[in-house]
């Protein structure tokens, strides 16, 4: 489920020639791709929108793609959208969606130009895809693949809380047995954390961030390997400094979770980040001043292995993300 493996993917995206007027083809670890504009870079990134709320579809949709732009460090602009439904979707349903995209949009000051809407006997539920748009300097872009060894690792929410929250939303009544009914309730209002363009942007003015990632499906896992592999270091994380909730680690004792499971556990929303270790400061205050966590995981490293120090020793940090969201969420155990 999920995404391709990455040899996968690179087998995949083999055939796809190269063009002058691209400055980042497809590749792996990177969720958006570049190209010339005039005197300016176009940020485009495509997501798709499945198994969420649907009272919320619309919302996250935009913010998917968006935040992956944002992330380059290119405010999102322009967006096209589909929406593809089982035969059995009623215009109400498509309605109420683009709705809530309009209204998702309209707040990022971004556009819709285009799109696709219809129903189909091959699809089983409401899927909806998102390409996001936005133009940024050559010399401001920010790109998955530009963490040095030395830097700083930076991350701006707790591991999970995507999944958390819409666990929260989706299974009320278990959740509010695990975490407590009031916690629950917290937490199921947080679908506006699922989304990064805001701190994304604010990162990108400060200087000193060299990188950014969206930890989306495969969580802190998945993210900080695809930087490791784009930027050619390995890293060193500090177990203790990872931000992980107690309804996280309730999550893992409920449905008998490894800890790889936990830092695989998708994390939409929340950026893992390079940073210089001269920026650690602003960086801090700016995003403890506009409402935003930050938390240092540790540091990449010139040395290529991908190291977790725990309490009892150093382990191998785990390099395939196994992301239990979609078994969680479906109750799959």
């Amino acid at each position: 489920m999920g995404k391709l493996a990455k040899k996968d993917l690179e087998k995949l995206l083999s055939c796809i020639r190269k063009d002058p007027r691209v400055l980042v083809p497809p590749l792996p670890g990177y969720d958006a791709g570049v190209h010339f504009m005039g005197d300016k870079c176009m940020v485009v990134s495509t997501d798709p929108c499945v198994d969420v709320p649907e009272e919320w579809f619309g919302w996250l949709l935009i913010h998917y793609a968006a935040s992956d732009v944002a992330v380059f460090g290119a405010k999102p602009e322009y967006c096209t959208i589909n929406l593809l439904g089982p035969a059995s979707t009623t215009p109400a349903v498509f309605q109420n969606v683009m709705e809530q995209v309009c209204g998702a949009a309209e707040k990022l000051g971004m556009v819709v130009i285009t799109g696709h809407t219809g129903v189909y006997e091959g699809v089983s539920q409401l899927i909806g895809v998102c390409t996001a748009y936005g133009t940024v300097a050559k010399e401001k872009l920010i790109m998955p693949g530009n963490a040095k060894a030395g830097d700083l690792i930076l991350c701006t929410e707790s591991v999970g809380l995507e999944l958390l929250v819409n666990f929260s939303f989706m299974h009320k009544a278990l959740a509010q047995r695990l975490f407590g009914v009031q916690r629950a309730e917290e937490l199921a209002r947080l679908v506006e954390s699922q989304s990064c363009v805001n701190e994304a942007l604010q990162l990108a003015e400060l200087g000193g961030v060299n990188s950014m990632h969206d930890a989306t499906e495969g969580g802190l896992v998945a993210a900080l390997n695809e930087v490791a592999d784009a930027s050619e270091v390995g890293f060193r994380v500090e177990m203790e400094k990872v931000p992980i909730s107690q309804e996280a680690w309730t999550l893992r004792d409920h449905f008998k979770l490894t800890l790889d499971e936990v830092l695989s556990m998708s994390s939409t929303g929340t950026i893992l980040a390079a940073v210089d270790p001269q920026a650690k400061s602003k960086v801090e205050e700016a995003l403890r001043t506009n409402g935003f966590a930050a938390s240092f995981l540790g540091k990449f490293t010139k040395s290529k292995d991908r190291v977790l120090a725990k309490s009892d020793g150093d382990v191998a940090f785990p390099q395939v993300a196994d992301d239990p969201y979609s078994r969680i969420l479906s109750l799959q155990f």
